[in-house]
Order: C-alpha cells, then structure tokens, then sequence
C-alpha cells in the first residue's frame, strides 16, 4: 500500500521515535502510582477510584468522553465538506449536562450502587428490565469499541505506514495491561494526558493555518465567504440529514442517554464522595465542553482556509473526508520533524484511552448485572470480585480487537455499528426516564417498553438501509493547485482494496459520519419509505418517547400493589408531583439493599453522614416518611413521626431487618 507521502523511513525516523516516546510516557505514567502509589485494594478502590481523582482531572476526563476522537478528526472533515450544520448539535449537548445533573445524579447518588443498571432492578424489582438495558450497553459498547480502536489503525497506516493489524495489536495489549494494572484513576489520567495534547496539537494547527493563510482572521473569513458557516437553519422537514432542530433534540436525547445512562459517565460521578462536587463537576463541565467543542470547528475551518482553492480529495491525494487533518499535518508541518509523529500517537492513545475506560465499564456491568447473581459467586470475597471484574475486563479487550478485525474485513459495519448506537440510545433513556419520572411505572410497562422501542427503531435503522438518499457535499474547486501547493514528497496513493472498502470512521458514540458519496436518488413517498427516510439525529428521540408512552399505558394497565417500591429511588420532583394528582395515594417500601456510600471526613468514627441528607435536602426536602396501613409511605411532613412498627420491605429482601 502506498501513502499519501513518499518519504524515506530516514526522513520520518523523527516522527517514529516521537511515536513510540509518547506511547511510552502515555502508557506508563497513568500507572506509576500502582508501582509507587497507593494501590487499588478493594473493588471500590478499582471501579471508583475512591476520592483519590481531582476535579480538574475528572472535567477533563468527561469532556474527553463526551468528544472522543471524532472531534480530532470528525469536525474538521464535516466543516470543510458539508459546513457547519453539526457544530448546533453543541447545543443539545449543553442542555444535557444541567438535565442529567438535577435529574440523574441526585437519584443514582442516593442508592450507593455500583452499576447504573442495578439501579432499574431496585426500581422495577426486574432482573429483566436490568438486563435488558445493561445487555443493549454491553452490545452497543463492544461494537463502537472496535470501531474506535480500528479507526486510528487505519490513519497511521496511511501516514506513517504501521501496519494496521499492528496498530490493532498494540492498542488492545496496551488496554488489557491498564485494565490488569490499573482502574479509574489510571483511565482518568490517561484522559488527562490525551486532552492536553489534543488542545496543544489544535492550537498548533490553528496557529500553522495562521500563518499559511496571512492572518487570523482569514481562518474565519475564507470560510465564511464560501458558505460554510451557515447557523439556525430550521427547515421543518424531518428528512433532512442534519439541521438546527435535529441537531438539538437529537444530540439531547444522545446526550442524556450516554451521560445519564451510561455505566462509564455515571462511574465517574459515583467516584466523587458528595453530591455537590459532582453538580459543581458537571456545571463546570459546560464551558470546557464549549471551548473543546468549538476548537476542533476552528480547526477545521483554518484547514478550509488553507486549502479553499485546491480540495486535496478532489485533486486525489487522500480517498477519505476523515484524512483531511492528517494529510494537513503531513503537508504543512513537513518542516518541523516530530509533530507527524506526535499527531498520531495522539489519535493511538485516543483510541487507547476511550478502550481502557469502556472496557472498567463494560467489566463493571457484567460482573455487577450477570455474574454477581450466580450461585457459585455468591459469598466471595471482594479481592476475588476484583480479579474477576480484571479478568472479565481482559476478555473483552480480545473481543473488542477480534470486532476491530472484522470492521477492517467486512464493508458495512461502521455505519451499522454506529446507526446501533443511535437506535439503541432512546429505549435506554427512555427506560431510566420511566423509573425515575413515572411513579406509576412497573416492570411490565418499562419491560414492554423497552422491546416495543427497540424493535421499531430497529426495524427504522435497517428500513433507512434501502433508501437511497443524496448525500450533499459542499462545492470544492482544484483551480487553484500549483506546483507548490503542497510539500514536496506529497503524492497521489495508489488504490488499494483495503482503503477501498474501508470507510475512515470516527465515532464511537454518535453516529455522525457517513463518508460514502452517493448519487442523487429519486424521492420516495409512501408508507413506509418515508419513515425510513426521517433522519437518525431522530432515533433517539422516537426510541425514547415511544417507550415512556408504550411503559406509562401498560403499567397503568398492569397496576398491582406488589409494585411499590423505595420512594428514594424515585426523583423528589415527580413523586411531589404525584401527589398534586387525585386518585389513591400510591405506596412506598422501605429497601435494605439501598446503601448510600458514606461521605469522607465524617466528625466521628462511626457516626459518618450519609450524602443522602446533603442530598434530600436539596431535594426539595422531601425527606420524612410516615407509616399507613403496616407500609412506609413517603410524606412532606416537617417531622418525621416516631413508628411504632417494623418497617416492611420487599419480599425477597429477607436478610435485613431492623
């Protein structure tokens, strides 16, 4: 296979020895502390990292979670061909984050759970509803895993010629060895280091379009002028790939689904030991999130800015939108030895860091959803546990490497993989939204739901399949190629079946990126056709509103008393609603198996706060309770009344009592 640049291995030995350095350093210095540091002893120690994570740490960790390697690569490709329609998706992004901090946060903080999906068993006292969203995780996960792993194998193979089987090798070894050593807080730190050298490799490449275009505000202007900066466009039809609407609704409804109900972002929130660090965490997070966001756009628009007169796709030095930036780097830092190198150990360590944390999740979720509940697990102590959760961990590195092998074999999968992800995202908020926001909610309901969702927005995802639909690029022009537009050493790859079959993908959490071209097709009218043509930014929210609306009329009509459940696991804000509602007041257990985890610094030993006063009081106050017929019900009295009873609980909770 040939590159896209034909220099020496001599002239690229720079770029090499950049490479393997910053691996090197990347790798081992997120797990100095396991040699040097306090070790992870216990599972909590593992999983949460247990106070011991900065908040400067674990912003930068979210924001790099929330982004992923498709900000790196995916925005400046999106900018410079189809203009900036997908910047608005920052809005539904930022709605997000105040939502899933005064909606999810304060539920899941009460409960002391581990897995964010055992928190829908508690609910629903459903081992199915449970496994339903945590398989539909598990699935999800694994499949953008292997994309995000592949996806830079791919790059460096173009670029620095690394055999792309090498690249895929290496990650996942790496990433198995963090699993092994490491837990959280090696994760986060890797984040930490990655975050830090993608904003210095984004301002480096702004400041380079600077100077190459003669002056900043160029960056902006060129683009400008030739319509690529083209905001608050609402077009009312719903067919439309992307515009201001569905870029907003459609990246809430993502949002709210991968940072309120995915184990790797909720983990990172439980890690913190009270419930205003992670509110004050997240709100803070809104600002990082818009500088990161905006400064892979910019990126892209100064790369536009450079090349607005000579598209190297269109003049055939790359094959893919997605190599626009590291064909930049390539070309224009030429002079300076070194930054090729450390542009894509950034995109292998992207990939590396993304891998290592999903797969503590993944690991998390299994052992907590699955495993756990086995008969030859049950009493085993928590170093046991620990290892089991490592080498659960271990496993799934080897698969997410074997799907990363098949997405380089197989023509297709990307795009189906990553339109998984947005089919699967709806079902999955919908589920938590039911639990938390519909006090009427049984299991039957969120069950029904949750199949009846995912099985239309299936059947949608694969019918959108046979549609043809026009992808629209934006006018580029070759008329100002000379001799001198590019560096020397620059020249035309030759084909290859690989590339050729090979679509460069980004993402692995939002399924933005359809590089094929296709032809303009004739439009379709007619059930179901123009069902199949509404656009994916909409799956999500269609998976969503029809499992609340499916799980809200089959609980009503399933209602049995033996659905109550602790009033902590529902938001104070809807139960206080519920009670404006007239009709039977509706009736609370009390659950053993709800243990709030203990806040740090607590005046004396054995008297430790629970973060749940700090927690309710917030919470409206709705936090006394009163006793009625032989069941703890929850009241807003001021004062909670003596009980002269025995509180109950649920039938299958027997071993507490009090």
């Amino acid at each position: 296979m040939k590159r896209f640049m034909a220099r020496s291995f001599m002239d690229l030995i720079w770029d090499y020895a950049v490479f393997i350095v910053f691996i090197i350093f990347s790798t081992l210095f997120p797990l100095w502390g396991r040699f040097f540091g306090k070790k992870e002893k216990t599972k909590a120690d593992y999983v949460f990292g247990l106070g011991t994570i900065s908040m400067g740490a674990m912003m930068l960790s979210i924001a790099r979670g929330t982004l992923g390697v498709r900000s790196f690569l995916g925005y400046p490709s999106e900018l410079f061909y189809r203009g900036s329609a997908m910047w608005e998706t920052l809005y539904g992004m930022v709605t997000a984050y105040p939502v899933v901090c005064f909606i999810f946060i304060p539920v899941y903080f009460n409960l002391g759970v581990t897995s964010v999906y055992q928190y829908l068993d508690l609910r629903f006292n459903s081992r199915l509803v449970r496994c339903l969203a945590s398989g539909t995780y598990i699935v999800r996960s694994l499949l953008n895993l292997g994309v995000t792993v592949y996806t830079p194998t791919v790059a460096m193979n173009t670029v620095i010629g690394v055999p792309y089987w090498a690249s895929l090798i290496g990650i996942s070894a790496i990433s198995i060895g963090f699993n092994l050593l490491g837990g959280l807080k090696a994760a986060i730190t890797a984040d930490v280091i990655q975050g830090v050298t993608m904003i210095l490799i984004s301002l480096g490449i702004i400041v380079q379009a600077m100077i190459t275009v003669g002056g900043f505000e160029k960056i902006f202007t060129i683009p400008a002028n030739d319509d690529r900066l083209n905001f608050f466009n609402f077009t009312g039809d719903a067919t439309v790939r992307v515009d201001t609407t569905s870029a907003w609704l459609g990246q809430l409804f993502m949002s709210l689904s991968i940072f309120g109900c995915q184990q790797n972002f909720v983990q990172r929130y439980l890690s913190m030991s009270t419930f205003k660090e992670v509110r004050r965490t997240l709100m803070s997070n809104i600002p990082v999130v818009i500088v990161l966001f905006c400064l892979a756009w910019i990126v892209g628009m100064g790369v536009y800015a450079v090349y607005a007169v000579c598209d190297p796709m269109k003049a055939g030095y790359i094959n893919k939108m997605d190599e626009i930036l590291p064909f930049f780097v390539e070309d224009k830092f030429a002079y300076l030895p070194g930054v090729l190198g450390i542009f894509m150990a950034s995109l292998f360590n992207g990939a590396l860091s993304l891998n290592v944390s999903n797969l503590n999740s993944l690991a998390t979720v299994t052992w907590e959803d699955f495993l756990s509940h086995l008969p030859r697990f049950k009493g085993i102590s928590d170093k046991q546990q620990l290892n089991i959760i490592k080498f659960i961990g271990s496993i799934y590195g080897v698969i997410v490497m074997g799907v990363g092998f098949s997405v380089g074999l197989l023509s297709g999968v990307i795009e189906s993989s990553m339109l998984m992800t947005s089919a699967t995202s709806g079902p999955l908020l919908g589920v938590f939204l039911l639990a938390m926001l519909v006090p009427i909610a049984n299991w039957k309901g969120a069950a029904c739901g949750m199949v009846i969702s995912h099985i239309i927005t299936l059947w949608i995802t694969f019918g959108s399949l046979t549609v043809s639909k026009e992808v629209i690029l934006l006018p580029t022009t070759v008329e100002g190629c000379t001799n001198d537009t590019f560096s020397s050493g620059i020249t035309k790859p030759t084909k290859s079946w690989l590339l050729a079959n090979t679509p460069l993908e980004v993402e692995s959490e939002f399924p933005y990126f359809d590089t094929t071209t296709q032809a303009p097709a004739p439009t379709v009218t007619g059930f179901p056709q123009n069902i199949y043509s509404v656009s994916y930014m909409y799956y999500s929210l269609i998976g969503t509103f029809l499992t609340v609306v499916v799980g809200t009329l089959v609980s009503v009509l399933t209602s049995h008393t033996d659905d109550a459940y602790d009033r902590k696991l529902l938001h104070p804000i809807a139960y206080h609603c519920s009670k404006i509602f007239p009709g039977k007041e509706r009736r609370y257990i009390t659950n053993p198996d709800i243990r709030p985890k203990d806040v740090e610094g607590a005046v004396e030993s054995g008297t430790k706060k629970s973060p749940l006063e700090e927690l309710e009081r917030d919470n409206l106050g709705f936090d006394t309770v009163s006793e009625q017929s032989g069941v703890t019900v929850v009241s807003v009295d001021p004062i909670p009344p003596k009980l002269d009873r025995p509180e109950v609980y649920r039938k299958h909770d027997t071993e507490a009592a009090h």
